[in-house]
């Protein structure tokens, strides 16, 4: 049991550097995902080792250096989770004089395109009557589907695939501006939309990069060139702007965080919790993978994860008010 234990820390020390790397294989990329998980496991294997030992792990020099590592590295991965929880400030303020005439509310759903339970996503959709629904991972069975959203959200764009990486997006808002582009993959869509509310100009991106993965691409250059370039582009706007979708890529990892500092755009997950998306079905398996960023313009009047839809990821709610 011991052997077992120390070759755990070992592993688990191993993979905390491994994101480190000068690679964007998913093998190496793939551990920025579940920092929370591996720092329960630390945890675990320190407890459970120095129970082993009567608690006097630090006895012996070489058990007390592999410890004071995985020690370490706990703290390490604390760093990068900690600010997606209640522990720091609210980089986003919570609206204190919420006024419908001036919000906005996305609803954003990665539905699994296997998926045939529409009319949970439509329930929803009724219940919390977002002013613009975007689905991800949508084909033309889908959008059939949401027909019903043809008369209480008429403004629509459409680019139905087969291939997981479609998108149907549906706004009561007209649209003065609905934009297909392929940022930098031929098979993989996104939309830029542009409406005015209260007389403002807001524009609105819809993203789904493709995961670094063994059956997708194994590596994770295109989808971080792909924040990239988004990320840069709206840095130059100074009317009110929002970045939303199913990134493939934590809240937490350095290519989100890049894409913060770069674009300069707002995460009302900071200080409020993790908003895990995915995986809907798995309880070990949970992290987010679904974000809104949005400029300074607005405040969270709401942010919350809905029921489950038979996705493997679970809706997306925002409303936020334009100050």
């Amino acid at each position: 049991m011991n052997i077992l234990l120390d070759t755990l820390a070992i592993l688990l020390i191993a993979v905390t550097f491994a994101p480190s790397l000068p690679s964007a294989h998913w093998l190496v990329r793939v551990w920025e995902f579940p920092r929370l998980q591996i720092f329960s496991l630390m945890l675990g294997v320190f407890v459970a080792r120095a129970y082993m030992e009567g608690f006097a792990l630090f006895t012996s020099p070489l058990l007390a250096f592999l410890y004071i590592a995985l020690l370490g590295c706990a703290i390490y991965q604390v760093f990068w989770i900690i600010p997606y929880t209640p522990l720091v400030p609210r980089e986003v303020k919570k609206c204190k004089t919420p006024d419908k005439n001036k919000q906005i509310s996305i609803l954003s759903s990665n539905v699994y395109m296997p998926n045939n339970e529409f009319q949970k996503l439509l329930q929803h959709i009724d219940d919390t009557d977002p002013d613009i629904v975007v689905t991800l991972e949508s084909n033309k069975k889908w959008q059939e589907a949401l027909a019903p959203l043809n008369s209480s959200h008429p403004y629509q764009k459409h680019c139905p695939l087969e291939n997981l990486y479609g998108m149907n997006l549906f706004s009561k808002y007209p649209l003065e501006s609905a934009e297909l582009q392929y940022l930098v993959e031929d098979d993989v869509p996104s939309f830029k939309v542009t409406f005015t509310k209260l007389g403002q100009l807001v524009t609105v991106y819809f993203i789904h990069p493709k995961p670094p993965s063994p059956t997708e691409n194994e590596s994770a250059k295109p989808r971080d060139i792909e924040l990239d370039v988004v990320g840069h582009t709206v840095s130059d706007y100074t009317t009110p702007v929002i970045v939303t979708g199913d990134l493939n890529d934590v809240a937490w990892s350095p290519t989100t965080r890049k894409f913060r500092k770069t674009s300069g755009l707002l995460d009302p997950r900071i200080g409020r919790g993790f908003y895990n998306t995915f995986h809907a079905h798995y309880p070990l398996v949970k992290w987010p993978l679904d974000h809104i960023f949005h400029s300074s313009d607005f405040e969270l009047v709401e942010i919350k994860k809905l029921a489950d839809i038979g996705s493997d990821h679970y809706p997306l709610l925002t409303r936020l008010q334009l100050k």
